[in-house]
């Protein structure tokens, strides 16, 4: 069969070969590309022949897929899924998996560097220092004894509360199902109103959904309180960012650390964000780790050869 690796994956093509060694050495081809695009002929013509389909955060569109007569196999280099049209998966049969695990570490670790960043006013004291500044003004927070909300405990939101109780954090959580493993920590699980009232920090962790769409919105960030944070490294659409912006700009919640927005960067100059104070902004980095994009590729690869062999892995359709 033909594998198609339609993006780069931010590792070496050799590399890359090596993960997959064991489909190449049953007589599967690879055909890598080196630059990702957009551009829906550029893509189909790329893809029009293969069997097995790779990408990553590319948007996938369902004229593209519709147009490779042959896919059967869509693996996804990337945990989120909502910039592929499976709607077009499902109409051509096509089996899709993600890379479900990949970043946890990588994303977890940018919630504390955002939180800290804030808390210590990271930037500005760099700015301070560079310019021969002190630090008047620049007082901080200390995470321990805070009320910690986590919204989401999938694999890295239950990552990032237990990071938070080592921190000494009074941990709240919301999800559709309760952890076992974090209740025994001491994680409280609480309604979405009742976390964003009593949290001095909040930390999304939900996939973009028809159900998660602006889930943290105008009504939710006006129950915060004055002194409280916004993290987001999960997807923009999960957050009401106008919203945000607005009650940044008031004085109506202290800070927003942001790794994700209504779109993939670059973010347009008029973005309300971008003119929001005492904010971290990251152009969607989260995931980026090199530790991260050699799991991604061995995790890609075993979910290729897993289908090969009739047995999907990490399955989404």
């Amino acid at each position: 069969m033909k594998i198609v690796v339609l993006e780069p994956l931010s590792v070496s093509e050799e590399y890359l070969r090596q993960r997959f060694e064991p489909v190449l050495a049953a007589g599967n081809e690879l055909v890598c590309y080196d630059a990702k695009t957009s551009d829906k002929d550029e893509q189909i013509r790329r893809a029009e022949d293969a069997d097995i389909l790779v990408i990553a955060n590319t948007p996938l569109s369902g004229d593209v897929i519709r147009a490779c007569h042959k896919l059967r196999y869509l693996a996804v280099a990337f945990t989120g899924v909502d910039h592929v049209d499976l709607a077009a998966c499902r109409e051509k049969g096509v089996a899709v998996s993600n890379a479900a695990g990949y970043s946890t570490n990588g994303v977890t670790e940018l919630v504390f560097g955002l939180i800290v960043a804030l808390y210590r006013y990271m930037l500005s004291c760099d700015e301070r220092s560079r310019s021969g500044g002190t630090k008047d003004g620049l007082q901080g927070r200390e995470l321990y004894g805070k009320t910690f909300g986590v919204v989401g405990t999938g694999a890295i939101g239950r990552r990032v509360a237990m990071i938070a109780k080592a921190f000494g954090c009074d941990v709240l959580a919301y999800n559709r199902s309760r952890k076992p493993e974090l209740e025994e920590l001491g994680v409280r699980y609480v309604e979405l109103s009742e976390l964003m009232e009593k949290s001095d920090i909040v930390s999304v962790h939900v996939p973009s959904n028809a159900e998660t769409k602006r889930l943290i919105n105008a009504d939710m960030i006006g129950l915060m309180k004055k002194s409280a944070i916004l993290i987001n490294t999960a997807r923009g659409p999960v957050v009401d960012n106008d919203a945000l912006a607005e009650a940044l700009i008031e004085g109506r919640i202290a800070g927003a650390g942001i790794d994700v927005f209504d779109m993939e960067p670059p973010i347009p100059s008029d973005y309300r964000l971008l003119k929001a104070p005492n904010t971290v902004l990251t152009p969607h980095v989260a995931f980026a780790t090199d530790e991260a994009m050699e799991i991604r590729a061995q995790i890609t690869a075993d979910n290729v050869r897993h289908w090969l062999d009739g047995d999907q892995i990490n399955k989404v359709l």
